[in-house]
């Protein structure tokens, strides 16, 4: 067995942008990071005391010791192993371990979902549907905000630290096995994919919502047979392995699309629209187009959402709340909502629609932390994972929509492998002051660095520099409040998924 070839990351631990460790962990931690970076306790209580109460949608650290121990463990393993975006474009080594596994990814129905932005919350939507038609769910999404566990969800929720260390020691010894086959080890994102399509074998669920880690062709998660495959919008992101061209990066995406599948696309560039038409042709699967098919037929501002109206494709479903912001989170739904059509059967083999009761129920459920979360007010401080220009323009046109604040302030960690000038320009028009900074990450651009293009974007005097993050947000939310309480001033967290899930943990998400 040999050991992978070093790229020009030789960093072993996974990747931070992709892999984001729970803050807490970090806190007092032996790591590589800067000591003057870690977050002090009182800084964190201050910020803590100012926000509101703790939400269940994201777990926290085992409160048992033990398990805590044994948790921390396993990640130590897990973060051993090649880091996510080091990649062997390859299903090899996953594909031996299910093979020894005995095929557990073939013993459900699944859903399969590609795309640059907006799978997270895809398939959020996907598993409210299926769940609210009585159907068991399992869900496997990357990265994670907090909590590692976060990635696999059993009917709707993270399984539990104990669940996870279960998993990870009933595959371990497989593992190893194809450790010792195999030329190269087995990834840190291939081993958790094993565990999750172990976990939802063993629950056993009726159907798995599986989210790629990247691209698609290659992707470990890529050796299930969706029924369903979804494509949500494409851009240029890690355009260094997918491509630098929408038609590249649709080429790679393509993949998920299995023989005599259906499709479902979401408004798409033509030239990244027209490589998904003729891979589904090439295989005879069915498409379904948003705009053609499918799509929103109307949305309008709500308290804590929007209300839409959403055609799909057995007819029109009318009064659905969505309790998410923003014109993409519509298209999110309505493609959601196509891709539970298409699972049934909906369009293809016959049609009709599904109880509209049950739907507006589903989505009413439905949350995503991380994507324009509301954690604290007075002032409002807002959190999103855009971390590239394609997300930060939809979060700087949702945030203006949805929000209407008189003056809004930007905290921006950003990792340095990303586009920072343009995720600057985008929040350029939004962001009256910016507050750059970094995260706990190796990876993370340094703040000066960051703080000289934020200079060049924004002028010199809408730009201020902290290098903690507690220390950001104290700034950004006292440049908010020198409008007056009630001046309509809020904050925005963004830049980054672990800048988000930092941010969350000092402001008391769990």
């Amino acid at each position: 067995m040999s050991e992978r070839p070093q790229n020009d990351d030789p960093d072993p631990i996974p990747d931070p942008e992709e892999v984001s460790d729970a803050f807490e962990e970090m806190v007092g931690a032996e790591t590589d990071r800067d000591p003057d970076l870690a977050v002090i306790e009182a800084g964190s209580r201050t910020l803590r005391a100012q926000a509101g109460p703790p939400t269940s949608d994201i777990p926290a650290r085992p409160e048992d010791p033990e398990v805590d121990r044994a948790l921390r463990a396993v990640e130590t393993e897990l973060a051993s192993r090649w880091g996510e975006t080091k990649l062997d474009p390859s299903v090899q080594r996953i594909a031996a371990l299910m093979d020894i596994l005995g095929e557990p990814q073939r013993s459900y129905r699944s859903i399969h979902i590609t795309g640059t932005n907006g799978k997270t919350s895809t398939a959020r939507m996907i598993e409210a549907l299926l769940a609210a038609f009585d159907l068991r769910t399992g869900r496997y999404t990357s990265p994670h905000v907090q909590s590692i566990t976060e990635r696999i969800s059993l009917d709707g929720a993270p399984i539990s630290a104990e669940k996870f260390i279960e998993t990870y020691e009933d595959i371990k010894p497989y593992v190893e096995m194809v450790d010792q086959r195999e030329e190269y080890r087995l990834s840190f994102f291939e081993v958790l994919t094993g565990m999750a399509y172990a976990a939802f074998a063993d629950a056993p669920v009726d159907i798995a919502v599986v989210e790629v880690g990247m691209g698609g062709k290659w992707d470990a998660t890529n050796v299930i047979d969706g029924d369903v495959a979804v494509v949500t919008p494409i851009s240029l992101d890690h355009t260094d392995r997918l491509g630098d061209t929408p038609e590249a990066i649709a080429g790679e995406k393509s993949g998920i699309i299995k023989k005599d599948s259906t499709v479902v696309l979401a408004q798409q560039p033509v030239e990244a629209a027209s490589v998904m038409l003729k891979h589904a042709v090439e295989v005879d699967a069915t498409v379904a187009r948003e705009g053609m098919e499918f799509g929103v037929l109307h949305r309008e501002i709500a308290v804590g959402g929007q209300l839409l109206t959403l055609r799909g494709l057995g007819g029109e479903y009318s009064d659905i709340f969505l309790p998410l912001y923003g014109a993409h989170q519509a298209h999110n739904a309505a493609v959601a909502l196509a891709a539970v059509e298409a699972f049934f059967g909906i369009g293809t083999q016959h049609s009709r629609t599904l109880d509209i009761d049950t739907i507006r129920t589903a989505f009413a459920s439905v949350s995503s932390p991380g994507r324009l979360e509301v954690v604290r007010k007075s002032p409002t401080v807002v959190l999103d994972a855009a971390h590239n220009p394609a997300g930060a323009r939809v979060t700087a046109e949702a945030v203006t929509e949805a929000f209407g604040f008189s003056r809004l302030v930007g905290v921006v960690g950003a990792s340095a492998d990303k586009d920072v000038r343009g995720l600057l320009e985008a929040f350029e028009p939004v962001f009256a002051e910016i507050v750059v900074t970094r995260n706990s990450t190796p990876r993370s651009m340094d703040p000066d660095e960051l703080a000289g293009i934020a200079v060049e974007v924004f002028g010199a005097e809408r730009v201020q520099v902290e290098p903690r993050l507690d220390d950001a947000l104290e700034a950004a939310i006292t440049l908010a409040e020198e409008e007056g309480e009630y001046s309509g001033a809020g904050v925005l967290v963004t830049g980054s998924v672990i800048t988000v899930g930092e941010a969350r943990l000092l402001l008391g998400r769990n």
